[in-house]
């Protein structure tokens, strides 16, 4: 794999820790197509934006000085009043640990470093607090196992095994689905009615947790954890939004693609391609099936995914929002270019038609159901995913206006804020680290050279931090 050129420390460390594994051929699947399409571009050695990439790159920078010089050493800084926020009694870390591997990929080689060492040397797990699974997996686990495979420094391995094991006692409910929260000091556990997404994803970080370390149990809770889930869909394959890990049973049966369940199908398709695995493939190939006989909806504005009765597959409501936005990417990546362009049109028209996406709004009558955005990724990494497949240069132009469109209503003095109200365009005081980890990692992935990413070799876990197969 190949990054930008002059990011010596990542090719010193590639050939340190043996990143040269390749994931298997994907004849036998209809990835074939996606990877064929994108063949000519993975090949471009010289393609991208650098101009546009380094303006990326810039904001960053600015971002992260706001972060460094008002909230260094907590989870984020609050960038109206300049202040910092801690999800939990005491900091993790979060926007160290979620945006190294941005900076990494960008080339800030001192900056990486000097938070590398801040993050291996002040970051413990050790703490006598409740932490919820899937958001502590996807941000601080995925980030410590992608910044070790690409600065090879084992104590972020070392690290990631010790919040593993911190979080195994989430798996041991009756249904063998984790509990939402789980103590990382005594591992007590607490939350049991959960939703398909913080059930099932989980197996990209676990299971290469497993494969670095050895430990079998990583990849053995997180793989049960899917197949009961999947093992609870409806007779016409849907999943509902929320069920119980004690008993099993569905607690609210409107399936969709949107936030809380979205990621539990993007990491069927990811840990198939990752791991080899045949039954994510299948539970991947029988889900997107049912998922576009029942969710995917022709409407007069445009080609959406809305909500369906997981049982009848009858159609209960036609919201879309800035979450569903993600899953042009996952299509195209799965091959289906077809339906991810139509998406993705459709999602540019969401954002477009204010502005800037607001987080939900019904796609029937185009008005906003929810107002705010929140720094969101999704769109992005959509347009990031059907550029690198299609080379079609419309997916740079929506770049360009996502980007013109966070620095003139969301950019501040110091950082980026989000929007209470994508109408008025008013800001509010959060910047969460996922705006370091993929909002502008998939902006500057979209513009930099095409080998900067090898996705015949590598997947995004669903915080983008990107994890190479080198078992």
């Amino acid at each position: 794999m190949k990054f930008l050129s002059g990011i010596a420390v990542v090719a010193v460390c590639a050939s340190a820790i043996g990143l040269a594994g390749q994931v298997r051929s994907l004849d036998r699947s209809d990835v074939l197509i996606a990877q064929a399409s994108g063949a000519a571009r993975s090949g471009d050695t010289n393609g991208g934006d650098a101009e546009m990439a380094e303006k990326v790159r810039q904001e960053f920078r600015h971002a992260w000085s706001g972060y460094k010089q008002y909230a260094w050493g907590h989870d984020a800084l609050k960038p109206l009043s300049k202040s910092s926020h801690d999800w939990y009694a005491t900091s993790l870390l979060m926007s160290p640990v979620d945006g190294l591997d941005t900076m990494i990929l960008m080339g800030m080689n001192d900056e990486a470093a000097s938070t590398r060492e801040y993050i291996a040397k002040n970051l413990s797990f050790n703490q006598d607090i409740y932490v919820k699974n899937f958001e502590i997996t996807i941000r601080m686990l995925g980030g410590l196992l992608s910044s070790y495979q690409l600065s090879g420094d084992k104590r972020l391995l070392a690290l990631a095994d010790d919040l593993g094991t911190r979080l195994l006692p989430a798996f041991e409910s009756p249904t063998g689905m984790p509990y939402v929260y789980v103590n990382l000091k005594t591992g007590a556990v607490r939350g049991e009615v959960t939703n398909p997404a913080e059930v099932g994803t989980l197996l990209i970080e676990f299971g290469t947790l497993s494969k670095l370390t050895g430990k079998a149990v990583y990849y053995e809770k997180a793989k049960r954890a899917l197949v009961e889930l999947y093992k609870r869909r409806s007779p016409i394959g849907l999943v509902g939004s929320s069920i119980n890990v004690k008993t099993g049973e569905w607690t609210d049966p409107v399936s969709h693609i949107s936030g809380g369940i979205d990621s539990y199908y993007e990491y069927l398709l990811k840990a198939w391609l990752l791991f080899d695995d045949e039954d994510c493939e299948r539970m991947w190939k029988t889900s997107i099936e049912a998922i576009n006989k029942y969710l995917a909806d022709k409407a007069p504005t445009g080609f959406w995914y809305g909500q369906a009765n997981m049982n009848t597959g009858a159609r209960v409501g036609t919201d879309f929002g800035s979450l569903d936005a993600f899953f042009p990417g996952t299509l195209a990546l799965s091959g289906d270019l077809d339906r991810a362009r139509k998406l993705e049109d459709s999602a540019y028209k969401m954002w477009t038609t204010f502005g800037i996406e607001p987080e939900e709004m019904n796609y029937s009558t185009m008005k906003i159901s929810s107002e705010g955005y929140e720094l969101r990724p999704e769109i992005i990494e959509s347009a990031y995913y059907l550029h690198h497949f299609t080379n079609d240069p419309r997916y740079l132009e929506m770049g360009k206006t996502f980007f013109d469109s966070l620095v003139k209503y969301c950019r501040t003095d110091v950082a980026y804020a989000a929007l209470s109200n994508v109408e008025r365009k008013t800001k509010k005081d959060e910047m969460e680290s996922f705006f370091f980890a993929e909002t502008l990692k998939y902006l500057f992935l979209l513009y930099a050279p095409a080998d900067t990413i090898d996705l015949k070799t590598m997947v995004f876990n669903t915080e983008a931090h990107p994890i190479r197969k080198t078992w």
